[in-house]
Parts: structure tokens; sequence; C-alpha cells
């Protein structure tokens, strides 16, 4: 059962968005399965994100989610409060803000699609964005994993990003504050001053970003889109609810043929299934729980292991109560 209630807040603290109990998180996640949220917050917009962070109970887990397409939450549910960005963090802008700002810059919020942010790059003729295209979350999600495709990198372009704490206060972050690596994205202590702050780097999230770009053909820019999309449809299953990549591609190697050499392509366990069409995808026949998603995945891991001595390392996340 999902109840709508209204968060109680101390007078004059108005909140403007909705919370919700014991939310269906299948309903948030493109693998369409697994259980509730224990609280759910759809903010109205970034400030009122911040106010509603500030009446979050210390201690308390908050779990940002965008369009939750490399999320998998148990069948047991999740504990603490679940924040939904998309689309209350939807603003999207040519030009960035502030000291640094320069004309190449788009600035878009952490609830934009990814794909939202490369054709608007496209339609103002900057160049270097069209990646973002092939990745089917959102700002936020790209920027926490470092999330790419075909050459490209969310932090390859990342000028700067703003950040908020459970505070409700606004950082400003660059690359350097930030262990940055294949699909790893990690908030640098820096000699103990995040925890002088009181800010510890797992409570500090991710609001928008400021990416930086170059001039160039508009028309090009959308050529390498549609041909981007084009092998996306080709060689993965977009007809089925997923989360895109499962493992990250181990050195000089891939994720896919290492799980598809140990005969796992097209595997099911209840409604789920190791996609026939791309090794390295899990997908919901129609009917899958969560449990039947993550069994899969540690087939896979447990096998290429096995079979390869290689130890896959997941992109997507697997939260919650089993």
């Amino acid at each position: 059962m999902v109840a709508m209630v209204k968060q109680t807040r101390k007078p004059g603290d108005a909140l403007r968005g909705e919370l919700r109990l014991h939310e269906p998180m299948a309903r948030h996640t493109s693998w369409r399965a697994g259980g509730t949220a224990e609280r759910a917050y759809s903010p109205a917009d970034l400030a009122d994100l911040r106010e509603f962070l500030r009446g979050v109970p210390a201690g308390e887990p908050v779990h940002m989610v965008g369009l939750g397409s490399n999320l998998l939450v148990r069948d047991g549910g999740l504990r603490g409060t679940v924040i939904f960005t998309h689309p209350a963090l939807g603003a999207m802008r040519l030009g960035g803000a502030g000291a640094g700002a320069s004309e190449g810059e788009i600035y878009a919020e952490t609830g934009v699609a990814s794909p939202r942010v490369a054709r608007f790059a496209a339609l103002h003729g900057l160049a270097g964005a069209e990646f973002l295209a092939g990745i089917p979350g959102t700002v936020g999600g790209a920027l926490a994993m470092n999330a790419g495709c075909f050459g490209g990198e969310a932090w390859d372009i990342v000028a700067r990003a703003e950040t908020v704490d459970r505070s409700g206060a606004l950082h400003t972050r660059t690359p350097a504050d930030y262990e940055i690596a294949y699909r790893h994205v990690m908030l640098k202590e820096e000699g103990g001053r995040k925890k002088a702050e009181g800010i510890h780097p797992s409570e500090e999230w991710f609001v928008a970003a400021y990416f930086r770009l170059r001039a160039g053909d508009a028309e090009e820019s959308r050529r390498k889109i549609k041909e981007l999309l084009r092998r996306r449809i080709a060689t993965q299953p977009l007809n089925q609810p997923n989360a895109g990549s499962v493992f990250r591609n181990p050195q000089r190697d891939y994720a896919a043929r290492l799980i598809e050499a140990c005969g796992l392509k097209g595997r099911t366990i209840g409604g789920a299934q190791i996609s026939g069409k791309h090794a390295n995808f899990v997908v919901n026949l129609g009917s899958a729980r969560a449990a039947d998603i993550e069994a899969l995945i540690e087939l896979a891991e447990n096998a290429v292991r096995e079979k390869f001595g290689i130890a896959l390392e997941r992109e997507v996340r697997i939260v919650g109560e089993t």
C-alpha cells in the first residue's frame, strides 16, 4: 500500500514537494522490479530539496534516484528516504554562471536525462557531448559513476559540479576534488578537510554540472548521435526492462565476452534472463523479482571467476533488504 503524507515541519518551513510512504521502487527503476522504499520524496525544485534535507533525521539513510537505470532494490525493500531528482532537478541552460564561466558551457541539473544534454549541445553547435546520447540515465548518475560509452566518459567534459550535503548547504566542486577513474568517482578526503567541515563523502550529492564543450558543427553532432543510437539498438536489448551494462569491462577484455564464454548467454532464473542479445545485460522477461536478477548477476560473477580467474566489478548498484 502506498500512503501520501505531509511532512511535519516547524512553523514557516513549508515544503512544496510530495512525500510518500512505502513507495514501490519497481515504478522507479528501469528493471521494473524490487521492493518498496520506506519513505520517498519528490522535491519541487533545488530549493525545496535543500529544505527537505535539513529535516531528515540524523543517521537516516538517504538515497538519490534519477531514472533508476543502474539500480536494483531488493525485494525486502529499502530503509530510509529515497529522493527522486527526475524531473524536479530538470533545469538546463546554455552558458555557465559565476567565476570561470564560458560561452562553451552547458549547465544541467542532475535530474536531466543525459541524452537531452547531447541533443541540447548539438542544437547549439557544441561538440563533445554526443556520447551522452547513449547513456540511459540522468546527469546525476553519469556524474556519480563516471558513466560513458563509445569512447566518451562524463568527467571528460565536466568543468565543475554543484553538490548538496545533508545540512542543505551547496558546494562547488572541480574534478580535482575527486578520485576519477573508469566507472569510479569518489570525493577526496583532502587531508581531513571534509571531516573538519562535518561532511562525509557519502552524504554529499550532485545537484548540477557545468559541461565545457568545444565549438562544433550541429549537423555533424546530430549525425554522430544518430549513428550511436543505431549501434545501441542493434547490439542491446532495449525492448526489455534492463539496467544497461551490469559489469565494468576488465582491462583489455569485455565482460560480455567472458560471460558468453561461460555458456551463460540466454540463461534464465525465474523471470530474469542474461540477454541473448548482449551477455552483459540482465533483462526482466516480465515477472522477474529482484532476487532473480541478483541471482543471475552472482551466477555470472562466480562462473567468470572460476573459469578465468577474473573478478567482475559491478556497474549497477544493489541496495535494500533481502
